[in-house]
């Protein structure tokens, strides 16, 4: 009855081996504040020029920065399931901009290695991510009130705004996430350099996302967390942010692989939708009457509805996925009479995006990613349009 009801946004993560190339030396970089760095006039990306009418990889011009913009050296890019909705074009209300294609993505690590004249307190040599949130006016409500990706005039990475799947992108000073040095890091190193500005792409939407959803789920430490799609690559980060900040997990997903990851995770109790005959029954038994929280990740609408029968009087449901023409329907009386509270969590703030790197980097989240080539992404949005995705892909610009 359940068996198609929790399908992830992507499955669990798997190791490859990868040869780190990209050497960079941030010493010279950082002693050269104000300096000009030689930057190509043309380098390699990634475009398209119609939804859904191919991908083409292909010499593009390089990107000048605007007065508020950083130009920065894209090293890794983690591949998201929004990169290929925009391809797409699934979500109609976003005006897209073609001039005359479109970069797409959004979880772009590299260097900062050129700057507009009104940016400060950056400098050459600073490490920066690329976000889905590019940029926001600052200056309407819920930007002055935390919520700037709810800004009306917020600018796309990889959707309004050329993204990261280039060599180099441009992006804005104040929206750019500071990244660490990992020579600066305990549980890094300068000699993980390049590990580390791999591993830490997916955070900057990825891990993003989920922490925010938790953080607006009002948890208290050592209530219960259900996370739907525990073995995929949001899930499998989600899972990892509720046990770090203190909370029990039970996840929902089925394969015995998957099960041994989340466990491996910190997650304490794994239901198999495949294998359950009573999966309200089971997770409300294992919870002592339900989960405090749900942390819907599913691309089902029917998962997001069952959450309302399973869930905890008092409980919150928090929506993430966003599948493409999705409606939810539930039972009002269950709403009302368990005074359930549902809300939305669409990415993160600047304290957020901190925040969550924060977890990251004093290596309290793990990373394991799949790394390709930048030319391969159009067969990556193949595999994962037809679900063979197996973790958290990584592309390198270099290849």
């Amino acid at each position: 009855m359940y068996k198609n009801l929790f399908k992830p946004l992507s499955t669990s993560f798997i190791r490859n081996q990868h040869t780190f190339k990209h050497n960079v030396n941030l010493r010279v970089l950082s002693r050269r504040a104000n300096a000009t760095v030689n930057i190509p006039k043309n380098q390699k990306g990634v475009v398209f020029y119609k939804h859904n009418e191919g991908l083409k990889y292909q010499d593009i011009k390089t990107p000048e920065p605007k007065s508020n913009e950083l130009l920065v050296k894209v090293l890794y890019s983690g591949v998201c399931h929004t990169d290929l909705h925009v391809y797409k074009g699934d979500w109609t209300e976003i005006d897209y901009k073609f001039d005359p294609y479109l970069v797409g993505g959004h979880e772009g690590a590299g260097i900062v290695v050129g700057m507009g004249s009104q940016v400060k307190g950056w400098k050459i040599g600073d490490l920066a991510g690329i976000k889905w949130l590019q940029s926001s006016c600052q200056a309407c409500e819920y930007c002055e009130t935390g919520h700037e990706s709810n800004c009306n005039h917020a600018e796309l990475s990889g959707a309004t705004h050329n993204g990261s799947f280039q060599q180099y992108a441009t992006t804005d000073a104040v929206q750019a996430a500071r990244l660490a040095n990992p020579k600066d890091l305990k549980v890094w190193g300068e000699e993980r350099f390049d590990e580390y500005m791999a591993k830490v792409s997916p955070i900057l939407c990825g891990g993003l996302t989920v922490y925010k959803a938790l953080k607006a789920s009002n948890l208290k430490a050592n209530q219960w967390c259900l996370v739907t799609g525990c073995g995929g690559g949001l899930g499998s980060l989600a899972t990892q942010y509720a046990k770090a900040m203190g909370f029990r997990v039970i996840g929902i997903d089925s394969g015995d692989e998957k099960e041994k990851f989340f466990k491996t995770l910190g997650g304490e109790v794994f239901i198999d939708f495949r294998k359950t005959n009573d999966i309200v029954s089971d997770i409300q038994q294992a919870t002592k009457g339900g989960p405090h929280a749900v942390i819907n990740l599913a691309t089902s609408s029917d998962s997001i509805s069952l959450s309302t029968k399973y869930c905890r009087t008092n409980g919150t449901i928090v929506l993430v996925g966003l599948p493409a023409g999705a409606v939810v329907k539930s039972d009002v009386f269950d709403h009302v009479v368990k005074s359930l509270n549902i809300v939305g969590s669409y990415v993160g703030n600047r304290a957020d995006t901190r925040e969550a790197l924060e977890f990251f980097n004093r290596g309290l989240i793990k990373s394991e990613i799949k790394i390709v080539g930048l030319s391969q992404l159009e067969q990556v949005f193949d595999d994962m349009e037809k679900g063979k995705i197996v973790g958290r892909v990584v592309v390198d610009t270099s290849k």
